[in-house]
């Protein structure tokens, strides 16, 4: 008991500075696009247990554990540490560091939109874009890379906990796979994800409509972008400089309604503009949408 609660309390001491840290500046855990990066904190929250599995063994080896003897046993404390626990690392790794340079080739060649977050009020980013598109709506793929990690990592403590001294947790090899399939899952995602359009933001002013996002511009000697309010297409201008959507609402609608954009013959996601007090979300899809 003693042993676990002392590892509890390393665990504390690394993770706790850590979270303050990325809580009030999650930079170091966000993409280019400035959202939480699910790749990113997945593998810093792997880099962390493992750490701390290390070093919690350290102390118990040289403390309870008697000193270098309790390394060099048949069977030691850190023998399953290529088997199980490296593999286990190298899944979001490998996941973050090539999911890097596929969002980087596919934004550069135009194949996948990736506009820039709106920035909140508090400078922090919501926990739900670990699970989310870049329209903010839950995607699948995310969800189950999340989970699965999660519960990899809370099998790894509470059996660790439960046997300190035992050293890294004698778990099948094959529970790599936990961390390892959905890792490739997540990376397939995003090498097959359409270019569709993203919307962001959409605000309304004097009757006038702002649409931003990312996505809109047409492919060559194209159509320009479609933009229909509650399936009513309205004529919009695009910035040259931002690329957003303005439109007239002739009539004047009033809140709740629902944006989309069409480019390139690739639909956005629908957007529920509610009001100014309420910040929009994305609408749900429709059966078969």
């Amino acid at each position: 008991m003693a042993s676990a609660l002392c590892a509890l309390a390393l665990l504390a001491a690394l993770a706790g500075p850590i979270c303050l840290r990325l809580r009030r500046d999650p930079g170091f855990i966000t993409g280019r696009d400035g959202r939480l990066s699910t790749s990113i904190v997945l593998a810093l929250a792997w880099t962390v247990i493992l750490l701390w599995l290390l070093l919690a063994i350290l102390g118990y080896g040289l403390t309870a554990g008697g000193g270098v003897a309790y390394f060099r046993v048949a069977d030691g404390p850190l023998a399953t540490l290529t088997t199980v626990y490296l593999p286990l690392l190298g899944g979001p790794y490998v996941a973050l560091i090539a999911a890097k340079a596929v969002v980087g080739l596919r934004v550069e060649h135009g194949t996948m939109a990736k506009p820039a977050a709106r920035p909140t009020g508090s400078g922090r980013r919501p926990l739900h874009e670990l699970i989310a598109n870049d329209s903010g709506r839950t995607d699948l793929v995310d969800v189950q890379y999340v989970a699965l990690s999660a519960v990899t990592m809370l099998y790894v403590v509470l059996f660790f906990l439960a046997d300190v001294g035992g050293g890294l947790p004698r778990l099948p090899s094959e529970i790599w796979a936990l961390t390892g399939a959905p890792a490739g899952a997540y990376l397939v995602n995003k090498m097959a994800v359409r270019a569709n359009p993203v919307i962001t933001n959409v605000t309304l002013k004097d009757g006038r409509l702002l649409v931003e996002g990312g996505g809109f511009t047409p492919g060559p000697a194209g159509p320009p972008p479609l933009l229909t309010v509650d399936d009513t297409p309205l004529p919009a201008l695009a910035d040259p400089l931002t690329g957003a959507l303005t439109a007239t609402l002739d009539p004047p609608r009033t809140a709740p309604f629902t944006v989309v954009v069409t480019a390139r013959g690739l639909r956005s996601d629908p957007y529920r503009y509610g009001s100014p007090a309420k910040p929009a979300v994305p609408a749900p899809l429709r059966p078969g949408g």
